[in-house]
């Protein structure tokens, strides 16, 4: 294997903990399968060393390049997920009489049906609560209250009081308990339950401990900044005073929070728990060229939580090219580039913060003809049930029959919720198909369904009755009207369990609406979104950013890269200095995807563009690259960021440092498009860190800028009388 110099110090490691701060794309597998074979060639009793990785395919991944570069004949050390390892020793303490014995929950609708039923038995005393409790999404949240409780040892109560799971979940702790009771009375176990019910016994006994430890000698742990709380303490039951810890990962990746990841546990967390420790940087990325690691390196530079590394391109890597633009056109212009270079479409992915930004790009990519496939598949937009509700709704205005269809009415009573059981919805969208009448106020079919879900339900069959006269209305003014009649925005908030769910769904609205707008017929509208796809194969995938990491493509296109949606907030949902890093952190990760072309793009109009995006510096990053590459130019690139630049130049060659020259710009920071800005609205980006950049004055030919930094927990008010000097667009 050839390694580099920093690869080959963190396989030679001799003695003690290790942790080792790898960037994306830094060749960890590479680097972890010589480590574990320097290990075996020194002796090292392969029953004495554990590898953990952070999900099956990495283990898969890492068993199979083990095998293949292992010599012959050579016993290999066990290569385990949390998971598998939590199995393993549950199996132990059950065989001990520890442990009760218990069946894992595989499915997902055992989980349900055990949640749904802990929910009931929680909700005992409130019968009118039941209803909503028993809502998918509500279960949904329940599930991930549960298993996060077990995730971060945390007492429930404590837990719920820390989080906000929204309106409708102060169950959620009784249900915990009641989960928790009906687990041990049927022999039953979740995932989580692997980890959470071995650690607390092995806790709570320090003779259990005693029996368990003294069998490792190593340890090695990739991705080691998502692993959380229960799994770090029962690794440092496992590996007690003898074995030595080698952690691999990023903090900078650390995207997980949601579920039980810090990125203190990379940073401070490690050499709380196991002690000192030898720290080895893997700062060079074989994944793309010098433009992208210079954007990499600007775009996390503002987090205060993050290790103190640059990410270096190697120097045969792909001279990733970037660009930022505006619009669905922009996405399918760059595909047909990509087509036109020779190229599959397969090799591109395009790249989301939330699965409802994706739907404007499907409905592009559907009118155009262009193939493509989604990472899952119940994320198609035909096949989410508030999209085709609303698609029922455009389709009734164009036909009234369907009136007369109960299984389109059930559709459209459904959604968006009213919070009344299917079978209910199911006996009146019959009725109504046969009769057209609302029923009597007694009539024994309305009995159940409270007077305000009754008052709700007559409201939207209302609205249905009317919708045929609205038929010549334009697609966006008809499904404006419909949002508004079922109280759409409303019903979602109030349906999600949590927060971020429910500004999803409401943002899905919008999206509905400024798609709707871009289309004048009302059937081509509704056919469109009732237009059956599957995935394709040969197509460009479509993914959120969470479901991309530890991924890398030719072609990485990120979407929805507007103020609001990444990073994403609200107005009764702001963005916490801890959220805005996390949200960085995430966009960190999706950018550097990329290998040989990286495009974000924004909406425009309303939109504006996401703070993260002049954070980027991505300009600067593509002239310092042109000058790397062999450009005869000798003055100095201007940049925004001179010191950043200047490290980053200096860390490629210590021996021979680059003679690249480099000053600050005079104007850093807005030289993005940056026209129809309005007095007191923020401009594009920070220039420097967390901050905002605002026009305080309208004045065309001289503009007052405030600039605020946020600087050691103080802000301070800078302001300028110098013009700004535009790419295109006039000043505001």
């Amino acid at each position: 294997m050839r390694l580099t110099p920093e690869q080959r110090a963190v396989v030679a490691h001799d003695g003690g903990h290790a942790r080792v701060a790898a960037v994306a794309g830094a060749g960890k597998t590479t680097t972890l399968v010589a480590r574990v074979l320097r290990l075996l060639e020194r002796g090292v009793d392969p029953t004495r060393l554990l590898v953990l990785m952070f999900n099956r395919s990495a283990r898969e991944d890492f068993q199979t390049r083990l095998t293949a570069m292992a010599p012959a004949g050579q016993r290999l050390p066990d290569v385990r997920t949390f998971h598998s390892l939590g199995h393993r020793l549950s199996q132990s303490l059950t065989r001990w009489g520890v442990l009760a014995p218990r069946q894992l929950l595989t499915a997902d609708w055992q989980l349900e049906r055990l949640l749904r039923q802990a929910s009931l038995n929680a909700l005992e005393g409130a019968p009118e609560a039941r209803e909503t409790a028993l809502d998918a999404d509500k279960l949904e949240a329940l599930a991930h209250f549960c298993g996060l409780v077990k995730a971060e040892m945390a007492e429930p109560a404590e837990l719920y009081a820390r989080l906000d799971f929204g309106d409708g979940t102060e169950h959620f702790v009784g249900a915990f308990e009641q989960a928790e009771t009906l687990l041990a009375e049927h022999g039953l176990m979740t995932y989580a339950d692997l980890i959470y019910r071995p650690l607390r016994a092995l806790e709570a006994d320090a003779g259990l401990r005693d029996r368990v430890q003294g069998f490792l000698d190593h340890v090695i742990i990739d991705e080691y900044q998502d692993i959380n709380v229960a799994q770090q303490r029962l690794l440092a039951v496992l590996a007690g005073r003898q074995a030595a810890v080698m952690a691999v990962g990023d903090a900078n990746q650390c995207i997980y929070e949601w579920r039980g990841a810090h990125p203190d546990t990379m940073l401070e967390n490690f050499t709380a728990t196991f002690g000192a420790a030898h720290d080895y940087p893997l700062s060079t990325t074989f994944r793309h060229g010098h433009a992208l690691a210079l954007v990499a390196n600007h775009a996390i530079d503002a987090n205060r939580r993050r290790p103190d590394q640059i990410c270096l391109a190697a120097p045969d890597n792909p001279a990733t090219q970037l660009a930022v633009n505006q619009g669905s056109q922009a996405l399918l212009d760059e595909l047909a580039a990509w087509q036109r270079q020779g190229r599959n479409l397969s090799e591109a992915c395009l790249l989301v913060r939330s699965w409802a930004l994706s739907v404007p790009l499907q409905l592009a990519l559907l009118r155009a003809g262009i193939p493509f496939r989604l990472a899952r598949e119940d994320r198609f937009v035909f096949r989410l049930p508030l999209v085709e509700a609303l698609a029922g709704y455009l389709m009734l205005a164009r036909d009234a029959s369907l009136l007369q269809d109960p299984g389109h009415l059930l559709t459209l009573l459904s959604q968006p919720t009213p919070f009344v059981p299917r079978e209910r919805l199911s006996a009146l969208a019959a009725r109504l198909a046969e009769t057209q009448r609302w029923p009597e106020r007694h009539d024994p079919l309305l009995e159940g369904i409270k007077p305000h879900q009754r008052r709700t339900l007559k409201r939207r069959w209302a609205l249905l009755c009317e919708l045929p006269k609205r038929s010549s209305w334009s697609p966006a003014r008809l499904l404006g009207h419909v949002i508004e009649e079922v109280e759409a925005e409303k019903v979602l908030k109030r349906a999600a369990a949590r927060r971020d769910k429910g500004e999803e769904d409401v943002r899905l609205l919008d999206v509905l609406i400024e798609q709707a707008g871009e289309v004048s017929d009302l059937a081509a509208f509704t056919d469109l979104l009732r237009r059956p796809v599957e995935n394709r194969d040969d197509g460009v995938l479509i993914n959120t950013v969470h479901g991309a990491k530890g991924l890398e493509w030719p072609l990485v296109m990120l979407a929805g890269t507007n103020e609001e949606d990444f990073p994403h907030y609200t107005r009764d949902n702001p963005l916490t200095p801890q959220r805005l890093e996390e949200e960085r952190r995430l966009f960190y990760v999706a950018i550097t995807r990329a290998r040989e072309r990286l495009v974000m793009l924004h909406d425009g109009g309303e939109h504006r563009p996401s703070r993260f995006l002049g954070e980027t510096a991505w300009q600067d990053g593509q002239r310092v690259a042109q000058r790397l590459a062999g450009s005869q130019e000798t003055t100095p690139v201007a940049v925004a960021r001179p010191d950043l630049v200047r490290r980053y130049l200096s860390a490629l060659s210590p021996e021979t440092p680059i003679e690249l020259p480099v000053e600050a710009a005079e104007t850093p920071g807005v030289a993005e498009r940056a026209a129809d800005y309005r007095v007191g609205q923020r401009l594009n980006h920070a220039v420097f860190g967390e901050g905002e950049i605002s026009v305080v004055e309208g004045d065309p030919a001289n503009p007052v800028i405030e600039v605020r930094f946020l600087q050691a927990g103080r802000r301070r008010l800078i302001a300028s009388r110098a013009p700004i000097e535009l790419l295109e667009g006039e000043h505001a």
